[in-house]
């Protein structure tokens, strides 16, 4: 994959990533609380996707992905650890509220997800748009 073509992935994988947490925000406020922690989630998945579209790398399972992204960013310090939890959590909270049976979400742990989020993108966008400069 040429150059362009990678940051043109990035680029769009990091908007549908910030589309994902608008997406988040707005069911929080119709109190949707389950399907607001699944945009969530998805909102840090797509940033993740949106960085590993620089090493050319994508899975089909989640988990790979997120192996990755720590495995090689992560534990190698290039990323806080922080930022390696907030994912692997938001993943955790995303499968139980997706496919746990009588699992409730409430409110202040759906905004907690939402502001982990918050927090989450930017700091990737930032090492993204760096890690692009560097390619460049």
């Amino acid at each position: 994959m040429q150059l362009n073509e990678k940051i043109n992935l990035s680029n769009y994988r990091l908007e549908k990533a910030k589309e994902e947490l608008d997406t988040a925000i707005k069911l929080l406020e119709i109190n949707k609380f389950a399907k607001a922690l699944n945009c969530s989630y998805y909102a840090m998945f797509h940033a993740v996707r949106s960085l590993l579209a620089l090493d050319e790398f994508d899975a089909k399972k989640h988990s790979s992905v997120i192996s990755y992204f720590v495995k090689n960013y992560v534990l190698t310090n290039k990323i806080d650890k922080e930022i390696g939890k907030t994912i692997i959590k938001a993943e955790r909270v995303r499968n139980d509220s997706d496919y746990k049976d009588y699992y409730s979400a409430t409110k202040e742990s759906t905004e907690a997800q939402i502001n982990r989020a918050e927090t989450f993108i930017p700091l990737l966008e930032k090492f993204i748009i760096q890690k692009q400069n560097e390619l460049k």
